[in-house]
């Protein structure tokens, strides 16, 4: 390490001799800068909702790889429940989970991986991580207010070099900060009504003077739900501050409060569906998060060429659940012999975690010619207390009593130190090459008991495994005017999950050498401008996804059997994912009087299926072997679309947005009919039309408005095998929405 940070002050100090002042480049809405201390400048000054990243951002590479920058203030539809399939329209590929009415637990994958709760994906705010444990239980629980988010970073694949895991790469909320208000003091509310009852109030204060700018929002969220038994309470509560020390000194400090309150209508039958599909068979069963997280931010401009940021940062999170979580053809009513209900299961996780990452950027000469080098090292350290299997009281409200102690006990402990680089090498006028590598060292730990019988205690073997890895990766881009193509190849990885750690010791065996999931992602596409009418990106890709971890039955020499965790088989997804965004008034009709039309179309083909697979099963008292080879990932779409125009004129914009997801497995078998209890199956394709319109009055006043699923479509994207289910989970019905905004 000595000789790293040493290598990085002998650059700066060449650099500091030799290079010069570099130009800055204004926004001009489409026009695609390649350079830019702040992220705030992009799309600043246009109505287009999608851009790519500039080349390089604050201590940030992006140069090389696929990437997407949303602009929320563009963004048309409800982006009060975090309507992700408006959201992220112009990101092809997107697969999301539709079931949350409350739109806070979002669920998006990409290329063949799973939406469950983000986890494929590295979810930060900010910069900094908001998952759970991004190296133990992945699990995103909070998703940021989307009225508070300025814009929304995703970089894929090859993210995993500055980001770390996962294979999806990264998703970056970037909040409101007040830099760009232009007076001390500004407020602004905006109060949103809907369909089941949906009541959103937003409220924010910010501004900005010479020494210093601040943002903060409060966020109260309710409704009942488009089901039976669905109701949600949430509060969000955001503030930041950050001081110009000096002209080279920047900090800046965030606090963010999260409490979400729940009831889970449980998951459905296929013949429940059929016959209502909006019903619950669980009114006894809610959910509960509350999350609180605080970070510091340090921005120092060593001179013109060289800049460093350290975040410093800390979470506290709860997660708690109670219910009768049998599968919804059990019905959950009266015990004849009891008289009563049956006990309700209670789940109570807690996270605290705590990290820090130091990014150092310098532009520096090779010969006459400038390049780019960006450098960091990351600490995380996260503690987990899993409490499972509690034994609840028979009754309705929300509550976390148990009757006796918890027959699961577990504390989990992950400890992550990384280094990573970047470099941008510029080869002639038009052509980068960008090489990097990270180097990881990860901890984890596991102990305490999984299962409690009477006074005997079944603990978990002391689990204490660290690794270290190197992930080298290569990106290039060949600029030809406004337009680039652009490659990447990276390798990624998955850690071994806590729950990959815990096996049950009388029934379970854990491989000793349990390998984390490692493979690659490879993109290879072109993408660019054309003046102001013509936004694309076509791009194909190949994602290797190799260790995947199962279980596979085993015999032992007395005859009896076990499980044994292991690493089974592997899996690729190979595809395309195209965005084509175009104007035919802007492209065709000069001195427009009648308004813009805007066109979009966003296309992925995505071919996910499993390689060489081992599957040992139990079967009476012998053990059969097969193998899902060619079998189709499960939750992995071949085809998604999304589809839209948009028409705007003066103060009025209008969106109709189609959207078209082709069918699924649920399972790694490729179950096709339906299991009794809804848990396997095919999820079968849908197609929505969403309809949404703003008017804005002036710059103070704006009334928005929409209709999602507008033909009432009844479909579901997901079946659970355990909570939020187990059944198929349905998605929302044909819905409204009225806000009404103000900013003064």
């Amino acid at each position: 390490m000595k000789k790293i940070v040493f290598g990085l002050l002998m650059i700066n100090c060449f650099n500091t001799s030799t290079a010069q002042n570099n130009t800055k480049l204004k926004d001009t809405g489409f026009l695609m800068p390649k350079y830019l201390p702040e992220i705030t400048l992009v799309g600043r000054n246009s109505n287009s909702d999608i851009h790519f990243l500039p080349e390089v951002v604050g201590t940030n590479i992006n140069a090389g790889k696929k990437n997407s920058l949303i602009v929320m203030d563009n963004v048309q539809g409800n982006v009060v429940t975090n309507t992700m399939r408006q959201v992220m329209a112009k990101v092809p590929g997107i697969h999301i989970w539709e079931s949350d009415p409350s739109g806070i637990q979002i669920g998006i994958a990409a290329r063949g991986l799973s939406p469950n709760r983000s986890w494929e994906f590295n979810v930060r705010q900010n910069g900094y991580d908001i998952s759970s444990d991004p190296f133990g239980y992945p699990e995103a629980y909070y998703t940021p207010q989307l009225n508070s988010v300025q814009r929304l970073e995703v970089v894929r694949g090859a993210g995993s070099l500055q980001y770390g895991p996962q294979f999806g790469g990264l998703v970056n909320f970037i909040l409101k900060d007040g830099s760009d208000i232009k007076k001390p003091f500004q407020y602004e509310s905006q109060q949103t009504a809907g369909s089941f009852g949906l009541f959103n109030s937003y409220n924010a204060i910010g501004g900005q003077n010479e020494k210093s700018h601040y943002y903060a929002f409060w966020d109260h969220r309710k409704g009942n739900g488009f089901r039976e038994n669905s109701g949600f309470k949430v509060n969000t509560a955001f503030a930041n501050y950050s001081w110009k020390l000096s002209k080279k000194l920047k900090l800046g400090f965030e606090f963010t409060h999260f409490d979400y309150l729940s009831q889970q209508p449980g998951g459905l039958t296929d013949a429940q569906f059929s016959q209502d599909a909006y019903r619950s068979v669980r009114s006894r069963n809610c959910f509960e998060v509350k999350w609180n997280m605080a970070a510091l931010n340090l921005d120092f401009k060593i001179n013109e060429n060289s800049r460093l940021n350290i975040k410093a940062f800390a979470m506290s999170g709860d997660r708690n659940s109670i219910g009768f979580m049998q599968a919804p053809n059990v019905a959950d009513t009266i015990n004849a012999s009891t008289l009563q209900y049956n006990n309700r299961r209670v789940d109570i996780d807690q996270y605290r975690n705590l990290g820090a990452e130091a990014r150092y950027i310098v532009d520096y000469k090779l010969g006459k010619t400038k390049q780019t080098l960006s450098a960091g090292i990351r600490y995380f350290r996260g503690k987990t207390y899993r409490f499972q299997n509690g034994r609840g009281d028979t009754g309705f409200d929300y509550n976390l009593n148990t009757l006796a102690p918890y027959p699961t006990d577990l504390a989990f402990l992950t400890e992550n130190t990384a280094f990573f680089a970047e470099n941008i090498f510029k080869i002639g006028k038009n052509f980068i090459l960008i090489p990097g590598l990270r180097m990881e060292h990860i901890r984890n730990t596991a102990n305490g008991r999984i299962n409690l019988t009477g006074n005997t205690e079944v603990k978990v073997g002391n689990e204490n495994r660290r690794r270290q890895f190197i992930l080298p990766g290569i990106g290039a881009e060949y600029h030809i005017g406004m337009t680039e193509i652009y490659a990447n190849y990276s390798q990624s990885y998955r850690p071994a999950l806590f729950s990959d750690l815990t096996a049950n010791p009388t029934t379970d065996i854990i491989d000793q050498n349990l390998a984390d999931a490692k493979g690659y992602n490879i993109d290879l596409g072109y993408r660019g401008r054309i003046k102001d009418y013509l936004f694309f990106d076509v791009s194909g890709y190949i994602l290797q996804y190799n260790n995947r971890i199962g279980l596979i039955a085993q015999q032992r020499a007395d005859g009896s059997f076990y499980n044994f965790r292991t690493n089974v088989g592997d899996s690729r997804s190979m595809g395309v994912e195209a965005l084509i965004e175009f104007s035919p008034t802007k492209a065709w009709i000069k001195n427009n009087q009648l308004g813009h039309i805007t066109l979009f179309t966003s296309i992925a083909y995505i071919q996910a299926r499993y390689e060489d697979f081992r599957v040992i099963s139990r079967q009476g008292n012998n053990l059969v072997e097969t193998n899902l080879k060619n079998k189709r990932v499960e939750n992995a779409p071949e085809n998604i679309i999304r589809a839209g125009v948009t028409y705007t004129k003066k103060a009025l914009t209008v969106t109709a947005q189609y959207s078209y997801v082709s069918e699924a497995f649920s399972d790694a078998n490729n179950t096709l009919t339906p299991t009794a209890n809804g848990v396997n199956g095919l999820i079968p394709s849908y197609n929505l039309v969403d309809l949404s319109g703003t008017y804005k009055f002036n710059e103070k006043f704006f009334l928005k408005s929409g209709i999602n699923n507008l033909f009432g479509e009844k479909y579901f994207t997901r079946r659970a095998g355990g909570y939020p289910g187990p059944g198929l989970m349905v998605a929302e019905p044909r819905s409204f929405f009225v806000t009404v905004g103000v900013k003064f």
